[in-house]
């Protein structure tokens, strides 16, 4: 090996290959793999919310690169006989002044696929399905919901299906919605939709509903489907809602993966998806694996001062405080998120007004909203100081 401490990341997904900017920073020798054979597509946009940009914001001179919109509004609507309208709209631009940093739209753009791990004493021989092999000294799996690095560890599990699908696509901004940046929600009787705003006059979004289990895939949709969707009622949903349902692009089923109640074995450790997959209905998927990120670097900086390769009860310790603190946090938000989906989609017309009132009970208290929200970006950061 050579003299730096190789570590291999399986994943080359935005948690990858913001952990390797990381490794490489704090003296480690990060090779990153990642199973796709070129740069393509993957989903429709991201939103970081302050969590996720105070650890990017360790790394020196990203955030100016980043490109991106603030998002300081709030639309809530319902499409609900008898009681549509505005539910709430609220105002976000004070929020960098309670948590540090704002809500920052922006998209992304997206081969050896790991099938096996030899664990030794002082390193990990990783092997891939081309038939090359790598060996490095310990092994991080950043590679998403089908992580090949956890089945390699646990065996292959069932994705268990939510019972809930996703439409989403990217379209120009309507002009009901303009000219202020924006998150604009729609709820309506078994459907809800989430919709932001991007970079050059354009809006990504997403429509969930209940639906037989749909192959999980951000392709695009067949003719057929796509314009048996367009025809479905919320293809007249108001304030701009019509004018971004009629470009549907991709469709895709939510899964789940079942909980791990750690997330290392031997020289190996999951981060993001690959430890805990969760629904997007929290919008938190992406800043929760920077979360594990900084939890991960911090440890390896606080037990691993000099970035030597680490004997293995230096590692069982970092990867040890690294799950006690992550799982229990995103266990919690894996259900909270699985638990808002379905609140979000209720049917029948009193229980969609019944859940319309109870947003407008929840979100009328500004002050309170803002308080609860600075907390839960904050909470994860107090007392543990910067990497």
């Amino acid at each position: 090996m050579d003299s730096k401490t190789k570590v291999i990341i399986a994943g080359a997904g935005i948690a990858g290959s913001v952990l390797a900017i990381f490794l490489k920073l704090k003296g480690y020798e990060p090779v990153v793999y990642e199973k796709i054979p070129e740069v393509t597509y993957a989903g429709l946009a991201l939103l970081l919310s302050p969590n996720g940009l105070r650890v990017l914001n360790l790394i020196p001179g990203l955030l100016d690169k980043i490109r991106g919109l603030q998002e300081d509004k709030f639309t809530h609507t319902s499409t609900v006989p008898d009681d549509e309208g505005l539910l709430i709209e609220f105002d976000f631009s004070t929020l960098p002044a309670h948590a540090g940093f704002g809500l920052l739209r922006m998209y992304i753009v997206w081969g050896h696929q790991l099938v096996a791990l030899d664990q030794h004493a002082d390193h990990v021989e990783v092997a891939f399905v081309n038939g090359t092999k790598d060996a490095a000294s310990f092994v991080v799996g950043c590679d998403g919901l089908h992580s090949d690095t956890r089945v390699s560890m646990f065996g292959r599990e069932e994705a268990g299906y939510t019972g809930l699908s996703q439409t989403g696509g990217v379209s120009p901004i309507p002009e009901e919605l303009k000219p202020e940046p924006r998150v604009a929600c729609w709820y309506g009787d078994g459907a809800y939709m989430l919709a932001l705003t991007m970079p050059d006059n354009q809006m990504s979004w997403a429509f969930t509903m209940p639906e037989p289990e749909e192959k999980e895939t951000w392709r695009a949709t067949d003719k057929e489907r796509k314009e048996a969707f367009q025809a479905c009622p919320w293809s007249q949903w108001p304030l701009g809602a019509r004018e971004l349902v009629h470009t549907a692009k991709k469709i895709y089923g939510l899964y789940g993966r079942p909980e791990l109640s750690t997330w290392h074995k031997g020289r190996v450790i999951l981060v993001g998806d690959a430890a805990h997959p969760t629904s997007p209905h929290l919008g938190r998927c992406a800043n929760q694996a920077f979360e594990d990120i900084y939890h991960l670097v911090r440890l390896l900086v606080q037990h691993n001062t000099d970035a030597a390769p680490p004997p293995s009860d230096v590692l069982a310790k970092i990867f040890e405080e690294y799950c006690a603190l992550r799982v229990p946090r995103t266990s919690r938000l894996v259900k909270e998120a699985r638990a808002m989906g379905e609140s979000n989609v209720v049917q029948g017309i009193e229980a969609c007004k019944a859940r319309n009132a109870a947003l407008r009970a929840v979100w009328s208290n500004k002050q309170a909203v803002m308080a609860q929200v600075a907390d839960m970006y904050l909470q994860p950061f107090v007392g543990q100081g910067e990497i």
